[in-house]
């Protein structure tokens, strides 16, 4: 029956559209904020949503009630909401990309189609150019010209949000030359970088300092800034070479705390923050919580003084996405989750024996230099591992107490089974298994096949995405994780940038059900070794503690724990 239903993403794009739709037609807001939670909500949801819906249980999940159940239940039954269906049919479907654009919200947008009769984006760009959107009130020159540009760079950008393994790097480095500023006192990242969300549109800083036009000027002045976008006196916008957008807000030091907080996110997570403000008598800005009744204000210099206020034990940014940690730190109950620190080795890498840019040694030695006690060499199978196994047993006399181990990276094939034979994998100190083509025939099956195999130690990157470039295989998680368990097979958070597979809900759901989870980085090179804080941070985000993550433990102890 799974295979019938809408998968979680698509059921959520819908309700994503009808907030749009309904925004243009100037519905109140809080409806739209309802949908748009109950989408966020459906995303980060392990099980299917419709399988829920259809026993009458997705009113369990938090922000779902009696009415989009139903509508989910027509997306099963009829492809689609009813409510969308009809207003897609007077509402012109490029229209809702006007709303995307800088200064144009939904209401501007619903004023250009039904004032000017303009309904697609060439059209809105017509517009612009021959200078008709500054006949409507409110409307002028800039707008015109803002929209030009956004429209010209959207051609260049197919997606406007871009990897957080291309800006993290780039971001720490700022937040470091800015500390060393004499002016400097207190800088961070914040925004959906500091969460460690997968992807980011902007990376946001949040500093204090002593003169903070001395600390703004110098920002603007680095060496790799291409354009000034924005300054003033307390904030700044600038684009790199690499064509990052860097956004630096210098705030009084006295509300640091609150302002970091607000700044670090998530939308949701603040939002329902504030909400439980009320409850308690206070009401939250970013600047700061005021008491109500008394009046008075309180600002904190740091963050963990605003959740202490506020009745939450401190939540660490990769947590804040609204999705129970509020209930949880409420009751003193956070995860004390696993941290970069705790891993003591990597169980999927690649050499030049196959697809690798660097040999084993240098992966070896690269290893070892991090403080891991273990790498597991998992190159595809390109004939015979004599020579390569010689090579291993050289180096970890060489290197003892440090050991290379001998495993291999293995296909599954459309037919569930696996690209080499039982005795060969049977040899093995290791087994991956993943899916590398054809993500569309049977995913789950094949991997459930795979994980019956006796030798298969673990599954590799689970859903095969790459971020930006095509979407996860409709692989049933639940079964999935289901199967791992009675079979005793791991599952991986592969750290690559561009995968981060599985994603923080899913492997939350496989973590909450006792499967232990790898954190690998698939590392074909030595540079990507270092992905392993990214995978990490996925981790962190799943709600994982150092038990739930498999290679915090030595060699031997993961060895009692196989098959």
């Amino acid at each position: 029956m799974t295979g019938a239903l809408p998968r979680n993403a698509d059921v959520a794009d819908q309700l994503e559209l009808l907030a749009d739709l309904l925004e243009i037609e100037g519905e109140a807001s809080f409806r739209v904020l309802a949908y748009r939670k109950a989408a966020t909500r459906i995303r980060e949801t392990g099980g299917s949503v419709a399988e829920l819906a259809l026993k009458g249980r997705a009113k369990d999940l938090q922000g779902i009630g009696k009415t989009i159940e139903e509508k989910i239940v027509q997306v099963v039954e009829d492809g689609e909401m009813h409510a969308l269906t009809k207003r897609k049919t007077i509402i012109p479907p490029e229209v809702v990309t006007f709303m995307r654009l800088p200064g144009l919200g939904p209401k501007t947008a619903a004023r250009i189609w039904k004032e000017l009769g303009v309904t697609t984006v060439e059209e809105l760009k017509r517009a612009a150019e021959q200078e008709q959107l500054r006949t409507l009130a409110g409307l002028g020159a800039k707008t015109e010209e803002r929209i030009l540009k956004a429209l010209a760079e959207k051609q260049q950008e197919p997606s406007d949000r871009r990897l957080l393994g291309d800006g993290l790097g780039p971001l720490l480095a700022v937040v470091s030359v800015l500390r060393e500023h004499p002016a400097a006192v207190e800088v961070s990242e914040a925004g959906s970088a500091r969460r460690r969300k997968e992807t980011f549109r902007d990376l946001d800083i949040i500093a204090t300092a002593k003169d903070p036009a001395a600390l703004i000027d110098y920002f603007t002045k680095l060496r790799w800034v291409i354009e000034v976008a924005a300054k003033g006196p307390t904030k700044a916008t600038v684009l790199s070479n690499e064509g990052l957008r860097f956004d630096l807000r210098v705030v009084p030091p006295e509300s640091y705390g609150n302002l970091l907080q607000h700044f670090t996110g998530s939308k949701h997570h603040n939002l329902a923050l504030r909400e439980r403000a009320v409850k308690d008598g206070l009401s939250v800005s970013e600047y700061s919580i005021t008491v109500v009744e008394t009046g008075d204000e309180l600002s904190f210099a740091d963050e963990a003084g605003v959740y202490e206020r506020l009745g939450y034990q401190f939540i660490p940014p990769e947590l804040r996405e609204n999705a129970g940690e509020l209930e949880a730190a409420r009751a003193g109950e956070l995860p004390k989750l696993v941290e970069l620190g705790d891993v003591k080795g990597d169980l999927h890498s690649h050499t030049t024996y196959s697809d690798g840019r660097d040999s084993l040694e240098q992966m070896a030695l690269a290893a070892r230099e991090r403080g891991y006690t273990y790498l597991a060499v998992t190159d595809h199978p390109r004939g015979a591992f004599a020579e390569q196994d010689l090579e291993i047993d050289a180096l970890n006399e060489r290197l003892k107490p440090f050991r290379l181990l001998k495993g291999i990276e293995v296909n599954i094939r459309i037919d569930g089974s696996l690209s080499l034979p039982d005795d060969v994998l049977a040899e093995r100190d290791w087994v991956v298994a993943s899916l590398h083509a054809a993500f569309d025939r049977n995913p789950t099956e094949r991997v459930l096949a795979a994980m019956e195999n006796p030798h298969v130690d673990l599954i590799g990157h689970l859903t095969a995405r790459k971020i930006n470039i095509r979407g996860p295989a409709d692989v049933a998680i639940e079964r999935v994780v289901e199967k791992a368990v009675e079979t005793g097979t791991f599952l991986e958070i592969n750290s690559q940038p561009n995968r981060l597979d599985l994603r923080d809900a899913h492997a939350r759901l496989a973590g909450e059900a006792g499967v232990k989870i790898a954190v690998n980085t698939d590392a074909h090179q030595l540079s990507a070794l270092q992905h392993m804080e990214m995978g990490v941070a996925q981790a962190r985000r799943a709600w994982l503690t150092k038990a739930q993550v498999l290679n915090t433990r030595s060699w031997p102890a993961i060895e009692k724990l196989r098959k």
